[in-house]
C-alpha cells in the first residue's frame, strides 16, 4: 500500500511540474496588450511602421497563424531570418515564442558564405529575407529547396519567392493557442560571433530569455519605466536583442534603426525622444570626434548601456564629461543571454575624487541571480586577485550547441558555461576581463594579455583603437605585436607609443613591433577580430596559435 501511495505521490509531482513549466506565450502577450493597450510598443524608423501593444500582439498572432497555414511551419521545422533590425523586430521573440517551429536569427551583415553555412547547419525550411539580398542569395536558396519569403515586394516575380505582406492577407489574428515547455523546448537559435573561430549555433528555451529580462530588472539601476523609449542601433539578432524583452515587459517602446550611421542615430534620438540605447565602445569613441551641434539632441538620453568589448577608462571619462553620468556597462554572452556582470551609474562615479578609476577597466560586478566563478585549469576556484577562467551559471545559460554534442560537453559543466574569458576579482567585487584564453600571448615564458596592452595603447590621446596579437618569434616563441588606428589628423611614432606603453606596463608587455593601419577587422557587432589580424602572421608558420 505504501509503495502504491508513493507512486501516486511522485506521479502527482511530475504532473504538477508539467503544468508549471507549460507556457502559452500568446496569452502572456495578450495580458501585456490589455495592460498597455494603446501605448507604442514598436517603431521601425526606416519603414515608418508604428505598432501599439495591442497591434503588435495581434500582428504576431497573425504571423504565427500564417506560418502554419501557408508555410507549413510546425514543430520540428526551422525558419531563418536574414533581416535588418526593423523587419527582424516583427519576427523576433513574440513571434518565435507563440509558434510551433524554431526561429534562427542570423546577422544581416554576415557574408553569403556565412549565411550558406548557417542555413546548412540548421536545415532551414523557410528563410525570411530582405529583398535586396535576392540578387546574391536566390540561387543558393533555390538549390537547397528553401522557401523564400521577401519582406519587401520583390522587384520582379521569381519562382519560389513569396511576399510577406501578401501571405498575411486573410489570416486570423486569433490566439494560435500553442503551449511549450518553457525550460526544455528549443524555440530560438543564434550564432556566436566567432571572434576566436567559426561561430557556433546556440540553442535557447523561452525561459532563457525570460531570465534575461529578469536579470536586467535585478540590476541596481531602475533603468526602465513605461515612458522609456529604447533605440536599437546594434543588431537585435545579437547583443541589442537582450534589451528587447525588458523594454516590452515594462510597457516601454522599442525603436529600431538599420544603418549604423551616427549622424542618423543622433537625429533619431532627438526626433523620437529616445531615453535609452545600447552602443559598442568603438561607436561611442566616434561620438567624441563629432561636432558639438550633432550631439545637442542627445539631451533626451538617460541611459546608455555599453558592452561587447572593453571600454578604455580615459575615453569613458571623456564620454561622461560630454553626456553626463548616463552609462551602464553590461557583460553577457551568446551562451549566457542575460547580463551577468554590470557596472552601475553609481559605480561609474567611484574614485573620481581620489583619481583612482582603475575599476572602470573592469566588466563590473555580478548581477543578482548569476553565479560567477573564477577557476583554474582544474575547475577549482582561485583566490581573489588571481587570474582564472570565468564560469557563469543561471537560468539564462543556453541549452547547448545545436548538433554539436562534443562542443557542448566541452564548454558546459554542472550547469556552468565556461566562458573562455580570463579574469580576476578584486576586493570590491569588480570582475576584470584580462583576455580571451585563445588571445593570451606567451612571450619568453610570460603571459601577456592582449586586452591589457590594448588598453594601455588606447590611453594615448592620438590613438583610436588597436589590436594586439602574438606573432611568431624564434627568440620569444611569440612576440607582442600591435596594429594601431590613430584618430583623424593625429600623429605619433611607434617609438613614442611603445615608450608610452612601457611606462604603464613595463618591458615584457610592451609590443616588440607596431604597425599603423587605416582600419581593423570588426565583427558585425563591433568587436575587433584579432584572429583575422593574427592569421596573416601565422598562415606560413609550422606552429599554429589560436
Amino acid at each position: 500500500m505504501a509503495s502504491y501511495q508513493l507512486t501516486i505521490y511522485f506521479s502527482l509531482l511530475l504532473s504538477i511540474r508539467a503544468q508549471i513549466v507549460k507556457i502559452n506565450f500568446s496569452t502572456i502577450s495578450e495580458r501585456l496588450a490589455d495592460t498597455f493597450s494603446d501605448r507604442e510598443a514598436l517603431v521601425n524608423i526606416e519603414r515608418n511602421r508604428r505598432y501599439t501593444f495591442r497591434e503588435f500582439h495581434l500582428l504576431t498572432n497573425r504571423i504565427v497563424n500564417m506560418m502554419r497555414q501557408k508555410l507549413n511551419l510546425y514543430q520540428g521545422d526551422t525558419w531563418v531570418n536574414i533581416l535588418e533590425n526593423d523587419n527582424l523586430s516583427l519576427l523576433h521573440f513574440f513571434t518565435a515564442f507563440k509558434g510551433d517551429a524554431v526561429a534562427c536569427y542570423t546577422n544581416y551583415r554576415d557574408s553569403l558564405e556565412d549565411h550558406t553555412n548557417q542555413l546548412d547547419a540548421v536545415d532551414a525550411k523557410v528563410v525570411f529575407l530582405e529583398a535586396e539580398l535576392l540578387v546574391t542569395h536566390y540561387e543558393m536558396l533555390r538549390s537547397r529547396q528553401v522557401t523564400i519569403v521577401s519582406m519587401d515586394r520583390p522587384p520582379q516575380e521569381m519562382p519560389g519567392v513569396h511576399y510577406f505582406w501578401d501571405l498575411l492577407e486573410g489570416v486570423s489574428d486569433s490566439n494560435p493557442d500553442i503551449s511549450h515547455d518553457d525550460r526544455e523546448d528549443l524555440k530560438v537559435m543564434r550564432f556566436t560571433g566567432g571572434t576566436t573561430g567559426k561561430g557556433k549555433c546556440v540553442k535557447y528555451s523561452i525561459d532563457n530569455w525570460l531570465m534575461c529580462k529578469d536579470l536586467f530588472f535585478s540590476m541596481p539601476d531602475p533603468a526602465w519605466s513605461p515612458d522609456a523609449r529604447f533605440l536599437h542601433l546594434a543588431p537585435i539578432s545579437h547583443g541589442s536583442g537582450m534589451l528587447f524583452l525588458p523594454t516590452l515587459f515594462k510597457g516601454a517602446c522599442n525603436v529600431t534603426m538599420n544603418v549604423p550611421d551616427l549622424n542618423a542615430w543622433c537625429a533619431n534620438i532627438e526626433k523620437e525622444k529616445i531615453t535609452m540605447t545600447m552602443m559598442v565602445p568603438v561607436l561611442l569613441y566616434r561620438l567624441l570626434a563629432m561636432e558639438a551641434d550633432a550631439l545637442k539632441g542627445l539631451s533626451f538620453l538617460e541611459t546608455v548601456f555599453y558592452g561587447a568589448a572593453p571600454m578604455n577608462p580615459s575615453k569613458l571619462r571623456e564620454l561622461q564629461a560630454a553626456l553626463g553620468n548616463i552609462f551602464i556597462q553590461i557583460y553577457g554572452a551568446t551562451e549566457h543571454v542575460g547580463v551577468a556582470l554590470s557596472m552601475s551609474k553609481s559605480d561609474h562615479l567611484l574614485g573620481q575624487d581620489s583619481g583612482d578609476d582603475s575599476h572602470l577597466a573592469s566588466a563590473g560586478r555580478p548581477v543578482a541571480g548569476v553565479e560567477v566563478c573564477v577557476v583554474d585549469d582544474d575547475g577549482q576556484p582561485v583566490l581573489p586577485g588571481e587570474i582564472g577562467e570565468i564560469w557563469l551559471r543561471s537560468r539564462a545559460i543556453c541549452l547547448g550547441y545545436f548538433n554539436n554534442p562534443e562542443q557542448t560537453a566541452s564548454e558546459f559543466q554542472d550547469g556552468f558555461w565556461k566562458s573562455g574569458d580570463l579574469g580576476k576579482v578584486d576586493t570590491n567585487g569588480f570582475v576584470s576581463i584580462v583576455d580571451r584564453k585563445k588571445d593570451m600571448i606567451i612571450s619568453g615564458g610570460f603571459n601577456v594579455y592582449a586586452t591589457e596592452v590594448e588598453s594601455a595603447i588606447a590611453s594615448h590621446p592620438a590613438v583610436f583603437m588597436s589590436a594586439v596579437i602574438g606573432v611568431p618569434s624564434d627568440e620569444w616563441g611569440e612576440a607582442v605585436h600591435a596594429e594601431v588606428m590613430l584618430k583623424e589628423q593625429q600623429t605619433v611614432s611607434s617609438e613614442e607609443l611603445m615608450a608610452h606603453v612601457r611606462q604603464s606596463l613595463g618591458g615584457y608587455k610592451t609590443p616588440k613591433t607596431m604597425k599603423f593601419v587605416s582600419e581593423l577587422p570588426l565583427s558585425a557587432v563591433g568587436k575587433v577580430l584579432r584572429r583575422k589580424v593574427r592569421d596573416d602572421y601565422w598562415k606560413d608558420s609550422t606552429r599554429k596559435v589560436g
